[in-house]
Parts: structure tokens; C-alpha cells; sequence
């Protein structure tokens, strides 16, 4: 009988997925010692843009917090209609190289590159990106291999985002949902997402985030008023001003929303899957004020943790923004201003300055998620 190390063994600990990600980038070392990077994008079906995930190279990352329209990257449009990987054995040679995510990997020095799609059940979700400091390597007996640790990479990733879509469609389907029953409508959690990913990621460098925390974030916020199922319809439907007992009796909702995600994590087998804390303090702090006025702890600044800062900022400026049952649309002037008299009160200065240095961004999606007739 004889021994044998294996060294895919870090993948069977419990360890984040980026670890995991560098785990089997360690173990290609030996076959493949040119292959520098191995980097993972997904896609946003909604709003057609392709965003920077998780990579395998440390500090050497030329495309964090990075994001754009597939339909502004021909070549990698291009795989998805011939069906086919794409290989790029001489980078020097590669067109297109106007575009700033093309400029971004030319200045890194990355020699050749080899780009993989990932698919769950036959629907696109992402890119693997294989880069090398050395041109001319992939060949078909290279690629042969990498296409095994390309879809071993792709089914991991698969496994951390099927978590997350269980406890969503658990959330769906524990009795009323909250956009149901909630005038919010879906609109506003496709809005409010993605204004908390980009007040994430323009706070990234001063808060040192990575992408895979900004991703958790934009797919945990819509989340954040789960807790509203267990409020009756007569407080959380009523079109007039709350009285004091019904302002309290709405308030718990957000104690409850941390209770429905602790019940479904634990009934669902989910509470080790990445970044779960996240989605707890979304829940639980997001309407928390800076000065120590929200609710349900009363908790004040750095206390509140950053996510439920982000979320907060994000859900005011959208409610503002949007229809409800009590108010008309606010401009984006007015809301403006009131932010801003918000900020550093009950809402975080750092956040919001994120979310209103980035009007263009704003426009854009108000613009793409507005609201319809059927919300």
C-alpha cells in the first residue's frame, strides 16, 4: 500500500471561497507555473453587466471593483454566441484594446489568457480567466487539463451562489412575502441593490473591501425587510401615518428579520456559508442611526456595522425617490438635499457622499429598474 498527498485537500476544509479558489490555483503550480491568475466574473442577467468576483493573485489585481456591459466586450460576447471558450495565446496581439478592462490586463503584463464560461443548467452566470506570464502555452494538451480545474472552479462557485438562492427562495416562500405584501415593489429592490453595490464599491479602497463582500452585499440587500412578514397588514398596509403603537409594533420589525434569517439558516443547514454575518447585520441594523436615535439598539456610528450603513443609505434615497401609499415621488434634487441634511445625523457621512458622488451611476439605473404598472 502506498501513500499519496493530494493536493486538492484544502478544497475539502471550510474555508471561504476565494481560499478555495487559491487552493486549486496552488495545486495547478506544478503542471502550469506560468498560470499567474486565475480570476472569476459574474454576470447580471438583469442588468447585462459582467462583475469582478474573486481572483487568486493577491495584491496583483489590475480589475477589482470593476464592472461593465457585456455588450461593451465583443470578444467575450463573442464566446457566448459561438459557444466556444476563447484562447488568446499572444496578448499582444489582441484587438480591442480600447476598451479599459483590455487596457487594465495589457498594462499588468499578462502574456496569453485563456477564458472559460460558466454555466448552471445551461444558463450563462460568469467567466474563468486563466492568465499567463508566458506566451504560447495554451495549447490543446494544456487546455484539456485546465478544463477539468475550469469546471471544478465553476461547480464550486455554483455550490456558494446556490446557497444563497435557497435562502432567498425560502424567504419566497415563507408565507407573504415581504414585496408582496409591502408596498415596496420589486422595482425598489432592484434599485436599492444596486445602489448599495455602488456606494460599496466606491468605498472599497477607504474600507479595503474586496469584491466578494460587495457581491454579498448587493445580493443580500434586497433582503433587508424579510422581518416585515411578521408584521399584521393594518400597520404594514395602512396608507396614514402611523400612530406611536404602531410605529413601535413596525419597528420590530427589523429584531424579527435577524430571528426569520437565524430560523432559516439553521432549518436549511446554511449557517456556514460565506458571509452570512452580512446578511444578519442587513437585516437587523439597517435602521440604526449614526447618532445613536434608530432602532432596534440604538447602536450609533462605527458601531452599525458598514453593510447595514450602505443598505440604509441606499433604501432611504430610493423611498424618497419612489411612490408610496402616503407621499408622491421626490425629484432627485430634493432627495438630495435632504440626504445630505441627513448625513452624519442618522445617516453615515461616508455613505452617502458614495451614492452622490456617483449620480451618473444613479441616472443609469433609475433609468433601467424604473417602476411599472405592475411594480
Amino acid at each position: 500500500m502506498t501513500e499519496h498527498n493530494d493536493f486538492l485537500e484544502g478544497l475539502n476544509e471550510h474555508i471561504p471561497l476565494r481560499e478555495k479558489l487559491i487552493a486549486a490555483h496552488e495545486s495547478m503550480a506544478d503542471l502550469f507555473p506560468y498560470i499567474v491568475r486565475i480570476a472569476v466574473t459574474l454576470y447580471d442577467s438583469k442588468s447585462g453587466m459582467l462583475k469582478t468576483y474573486l481572483h487568486s493573485s493577491g495584491d496583483d489585481n489590475p480589475l477589482e471593483h470593476y464592472q461593465a456591459s457585456l455588450e461593451d466586450a465583443p470578444s467575450l460576447k463573442a464566446i457566448l454566441d459561438k459557444g466556444l471558450p476563447r484562447v488568446i495565446n499572444n496578448m499582444l496581439t489582441f484587438e480591442n484594446r480600447e476598451n479599459e478592462h483590455v487596457k487594465r490586463i495589457g498594462r499588468q503584463g499578462y502574456a496569453a489568457s485563456y477564458t472559460l464560461p460558466m454555466f448552471n443548467n445551461g444558463v450563462f452566470f460568469g467567466f474563468i480567466f486563466f492568465n499567463s506570464n508566458e506566451p504560447d502555452v495554451f495549447v490543446e494538451s494544456v487546455l484539456r487539463q485546465i478544463d477539468i480545474y475550469g469546471h471544478m472552479i465553476s461547480l464550486m462557485v455554483i455550490n456558494e451562489l446556490a446557497s444563497i438562492h435557497t435562502l432567498a427562495a425560502a424567504v419566497k416562500t415563507t408565507g407573504s412575502i415581504v414585496h408582496v405584501r409591502d408596498p415596496e415593489t420589486g422595482s425598489h429592490l432592484d434599485r436599492m441593490s444596486r445602489y448599495s453595490r455602488l456606494i460599496a464599491t466606491a468605498l472599497a479602497d477607504k474600507y479595503q473591501l474586496d469584491d466578494n463582500y460587495i457581491e454579498h452585499v448587493f445580493m443580500f440587500s434586497p433582503l433587508h425587510d424579510i422581518g416585515k412578514i411578521g408584521i399584521p397588514d393594518n400597520i404594514l398596509l395602512k396608507p396614514d401615518r402611523l400612530t406611536t403603537d404602531e410605529k413601535q409594533i413596525m419597528q420590530t420589525h427589523a429584531r424579527k428579520g435577524r430571528e426569520i434569517i437565524d430560523n432559516l439558516l439553521l432549518n436549511f443547514g446554511l449557517e456556514n456559508v460565506e458571509h452570512m454575518a452580512v446578511l444578519r447585520n442587513i437585516a437587523e441594523f439597517h435602521h440604526e442611526a449614526v447618532n445613536g436615535c434608530g432602532y432596534p439598539n440604538g447602536i450609533r456610528g462605527a458601531e452599525i456595522p458598514l453593510e447595514a450603513r450602505i443598505v440604509a443609505v441606499a433604501d432611504v434615497f430610493d423611498a424618497l425617490t419612489s411612490i408610496r401609499p402616503y407621499k408622491a415621488a421626490w425629484d432627485n434634487d430634493t432627495a438630495i438635499n435632504t440626504l445630505k441634511k441627513l448625513a452624519g445625523e442618522t445617516l453615515d457621512q461616508d455613505c452617502v457622499n458614495a451614492l452622490l458622488e456617483n449620480m451618473d451611476q444613479v441616472l443609469e439605473i433609475q433609468a433601467q429598474f424604473g417602476e411599472n404598472v405592475f411594480g
